[in-house]
């Protein structure tokens, strides 16, 4: 069996040449694993992906802090070495930095080595994918509003501009100071071969870097934030990124935004204000009169792992959100599957008696929830969720409550109010990764490579 090796520069140039098609089949791979963890009943003997508790060391002289991540799921196996210096290490002037680096070791179903893949951009980009399946099916995507210049920033804005090239006109990017960072993300951008841009549609798209030297920069970064159609925040932040009342007032609520955060990856970490996820997870379901016009709020966080979020995201455990204020990313992707099953099945139920107010109808409607997630019909999956100990749980979405009235017309409005949410609402989604994208991308990246004749080829490897 041959043993192929692929550099960050090799892993970064498959990645800038995707087309359309290419990309939607990366997004198509990584949305289906996600869907296999979150119906995953995690209590079987053998689950299709295990993901082990990873562990960390910190080097006594470089104080760089390594990660070792393993997954193991259908398409074979996969650890994660990466290291970097942490934020609270850097304030330390004697330590040099650090930035994220490491390999993907890849191994086949039986336990063979198959590949060994530079892990600095292919995390960046599994992650920007991640965000990607919320992205695709947003109504609007005309200003994109983005904290940070590091490589989650270029490839969460760069698989935007891919998949939504012709519609964005303006990127925003707001950085703590001008630093080499800064520069250079602009510079990346603006070196996209024009006939990509033009290909791609962004070819006159309008790029600005706002930072806390310019004059007036709280109204401006509120301006910023006001406008965007799409907020990403990709910093390893300890304080909130900016103030919550922007997108709490009544002002700042009226338009509907698709806000992702996933730099902040460790407890005493926070990018997102607690006053917006809280206003993101109240319940609406008591009917109430009010005078203004609101973007639909789903009551949930979407999340790429609950178990995970809980214990890392900073933001998360400080404002107190439980696990039943949390969605997987997966089982939105469930959602789509569950579409082409008979209305009688696809309910989640809690596993114990519940009132009618209480249970959460998931009688999907094809045509409706097509709209969402696109690509063919894929395999379906048992219609429900599982917690980390094997217990089924609601998938709690306030405005899907089950109706009395059994008329087409009433399930219609059901679903089409979940359709709406994802597709005009506020949806926040939040991401501290899983060792499952990095499995699931990198064959992937594999295989592509390997079409394009990219990478180090070592036959006979074992």
């Amino acid at each position: 069996m041959s043993f192929t090796v692929l550099s960050d520069e090799q892993v970064r140039s498959v990645l800038e040449d995707l087309t359309l098609n290419e990309l939607d089949e990366f997004r198509h791979v990584l949305s289906s694993a996600l869907h296999q963890f979150s119906k995953n009943p995690r209590a079987v003997p053998v689950e299709p992906y295990q993901q082990p508790q990873y562990a960390a060391t910190i080097h006594p002289d470089s104080k760089a802090t390594t990660l070792y991540i393993p997954c193991a799921g259908p398409e074979g196996i996969a650890c994660k070495v990466i290291s970097r210096t942490t934020p609270d290490i850097i304030k330390d002037e004697s330590v040099k930095r650090i930035a994220p680096t490491g390999v993907i070791n890849l191994f086949s179903p039986d336990g063979q080595p198959v590949g060994l893949v530079q892990a600095s951009t292919l995390t960046a980009f599994r992650t920007a994918l991640g965000s990607a399946c919320l992205l695709s099916r947003r109504n609007h995507v005309k200003t994109l509003t983005v904290f940070g210049s590091g490589s989650q920033a270029y490839w969460h804005i760069r698989l935007a501009l891919k998949m939504r090239g012709s519609s964005i006109k303006h990127v925003n990017i707001i950085n703590h100071r001008f630093s080499d960072s800064a520069a250079s993300i602009l510079r990346h951008l603006m070196g996209v071969p024009s006939n990509v841009r033009g290909r791609e549609g962004w070819a006159n798209t309008q790029f600005a870097m706002l930072t806390p030297s310019f004059h007036d920069f709280e109204r401006l970064q509120a301006e910023n934030i006001l406008n965007a159609d799409v907020i990403y925040c990709c910093t390893p932040s300890t304080v909130e990124l900016f103030d919550g009342e922007i997108l709490t007032t009544h002002e700042g609520r009226k338009k509907g935004r698709l806000i992702v955060a996933v730099g902040s990856v460790k407890p005493n970490m926070r990018e997102l204000p607690e006053t917006v996820l809280r206003q993101a997870t109240k319940n609406h379901d008591k009917p109430h009169r009010h005078f203004h016009k609101h973007a639909d709020e789903g009551g949930v966080i979407v999340v790429d792992t609950i178990d995970g979020v809980l214990k890392e995201a900073g933001e998360i455990i400080s404002a107190s959100i439980g696990p039943t204020q949390l969605v997987e990313l997966g089982e939105l992707v469930m959602l789509h599957h569950l579409a082409n099953e008979d209305s009688e099945s696809s309910t989640i139920s809690s596993g114990a008696s519940t009132t009618a107010s209480e249970r959460t109808s998931l009688s999907i409607d094809g045509r409706a929830m097509s709209t969402v997630y696109s690509d063919e019909a894929r395999p379906k999956g048992p219609a429900a969720s599982v917690s980390s100990d094997g217990q089924k749980k609601k998938f709690h979405i306030p405005f899907r409550k089950n109706s009395n009235s059994s008329s087409d017309q009433g399930e219609k409005k059901k679903e089409d109010a979940l359709v709406r949410w994802l597709r005009d609402g506020t949806v926040i989604y939040k991401s501290v990764g899983i060792g499952l994208m990095d499995l699931s991308v990198g064959f992937q990246l594999l295989k592509v490579a390997g079409e394009k004749n990219l990478g180090t080829q070592i036959p006979n490897f074992t």
